[in-house]
């Protein structure tokens, strides 16, 4: 991390080598923000007193794939809205191709809906273990102010040992192989048409992801009995998990099956509200009737809420429409998980924090009761006897508008088409999983800076627990925003605590 400080009043006075500062009227930036999918910087303003007066994360992008989308054959849309980014292009193939299979009025065969959410089990399996131990582990792992040299997967190897450290790129491995076989590449795949998938798995691959499968759902249980050990038992990073800081109420959103259980693939759109009580469950088809979009004049990310409750600013509570989506979300949003292992896992969690759960750093927690939920699917979908049926391919009918919804690994992801009677997309729209947790985020990163900075103290570590508080949402700010020329012409306006304001411009 860099930690870059410009003040506009004041003096900064150097602690030693430690490198903590008192800083006090000052502007504090950190950029780049670290350990995250994107580009951002987060800049924290600071009263007379060294107090945090507000923070604001900012993306210095825009994004443009809703734009080039258009008049493109739909069935080319699977194969470029993954091009988003390429950490979650399995979670945009899908969307997309399950937007086709509305759009097109088809239903696919069951063989086809099992091959696609095994696969897609792959990809939480790789997502999930990809964020915790190389990303947002690291802070519990290695230590949130540990040096910035350390809080990094090579920090975590020496941590944890080498022969660890195998099996973690391992199994990241596996969930990769998982969606080569299906999806022709690891990365970008190609797969997905309206009506079903292009390829089926032959019994040599089933027994393959079998045994993949087997292994997955014994590394996610080390995986959790390694965040118990490290975290849950370490006094002091429970009670940062516990501490207002990092707690927010706030509704929570995700898809769940018939028996409001944890679903990535497929199922209906679940919200509760901050105190659990479920307040509104809808179709894919039907998000426009449910969600709204907020724009603010320092930011190319827009700010989703809950369309009945209406925008009230960036505050938690139950008269908020803001919502979050996410592990820690999908676990709040659901009555449960659909596995035994997983269940285990989230009685455990929900009886120790309590339900719903509002503790944002408790998100690492809830993104490994999911990769135990993803290891165990993947199993028994590997185990189906359907799985290996050539029956994968339904006929599509006339070309119209569809919806398609899938969780992301970093939350609801939703995919809406128009196409014309010529299948050429007329209209599209993304709402990707970090722009519904965007207004969250960004409270979150605020809230974060008031409760670490205090009378101006400001250290490379201190400024880490700000970034933390992003960082828990394992957000993509590549897909959130993107600007097709590559320009940025973005205008800041800088509010100081003595009425001075100053403008500026980047072009």
């Amino acid at each position: 991390m860099s930690a870059a400080t410009k003040g506009t009043k004041g003096k900064g006075k150097d602690k030693g080598k430690s490198g903590t500062k008192e800083m006090k009227g000052k502007k504090v930036t950190i950029d780049p923000i670290t350990r995250l999918e994107g580009h951002g910087k987060i800049e924290i303003f600071l009263d007379d007193g060294g107090n945090v007066m507000n923070a604001y994360i900012q993306i210095p992008e825009f994004r443009g794939f809703e734009r080039f989308c258009q008049g493109r054959p739909g069935e080319e849309l699977p194969r470029i809205t993954p091009r988003i980014c390429g950490v979650c292009p399995t979670a945009h193939h899908m969307a997309s191709t399950k937007t086709l299979d509305a759009a097109f009025h088809v239903d696919p065969p069951s063989a086809a809906k099992k091959l696609r959410e095994l696969m897609y089990a792959g990809y939480i399996v790789y997502d999930h273990t990809l964020h915790f131990y190389y990303l947002g582990g690291p802070d519990f792992i290695v230590g949130p102010q540990a040096p910035a040299a350390e809080r990094n997967i090579l920090g975590v190897i020496n941590k944890v040992g080498l022969e660890i450290a195998k099996e973690v790129i391992k199994h990241r491995s596996y969930g990769q192989k998982v969606i080569q076989m299906l999806g022709g590449k690891a990365t970008h795949p190609v797969c997905g048409l309206p009506g079903g998938i292009s390829k089926g798995l032959n019994e040599e691959e089933r027994a393959e992801i079998e045994e993949m499968a087997k292994s997955s759902v014994k590394f996610a249980q080390f995986s959790l009995e390694t965040f118990d050990k490290l975290v849950l038992q370490n006094k002091e990073y429970l009670d940062l998990i516990l501490s207002d800081a990092y707690t927010m109420k706030t509704y929570y959103m995700g898809l769940v099956d018939d028996n409001n259980k944890v679903n990535f693939y497929d199922g209906k759109v679940r919200v509760v509200d901050p105190t659990g009580k479920e307040y509104i469950k809808f179709s894919p088809s039907q998000y426009l009737d449910h969600i709204e979009e907020h724009v603010e004049p320092w930011s190319y990310i827009k700010f989703p809420y809950l369309k009945g409750i209406g925008w009230k600013g960036f505050v938690d509570g139950v008269d908020s429409g803001v919502f979050r989506v996410a592990p820690l979300a999908r676990l709040n949003a659901a009555e449960g998980m659909a596995t035994p292992l997983a269940q285990d896992a989230y009685e455990k969690m929900m009886e120790t924090l309590g339900y719903p759960a509002h503790q944002t750093l408790a998100t690492h927690w809830a993104r490994l009761i999911e990769l135990q939920y993803a290891a165990e699917r993947l199993l028994e979908l590997a185990q189906d006897e359907e799985i290996t049926s050539s029956d994968i391919r339904a006929e599509p009918g006339e070309p119209g508008e569809g919806v398609g919804i899938v969780e992301a690994a970093r939350g609801t992801l939703i995919h809406h088409y128009q196409l014309d009677e010529e299948g050429i997309a007329r209209k599209v729209n993304l709402i990707v999983a970090t722009v519904n947790n965007a207004p969250a985020i960004s409270m979150s990163v605020r809230d974060a800076a008031k409760g670490v900075i205090k009378d101006g103290t400001v250290s490379d570590g201190l400024l880490n627990m700000v970034e933390m508080a992003f960082r828990a949402y394992d957000p993509c700010f590549a897909c959130a925003t993107h600007f097709l020329p590559g320009e940025t012409p973005l205008q800041v306006r800088i509010h100081r605590s003595d009425g001075t304001i100053e403008t500026v411009k980047r072009t």
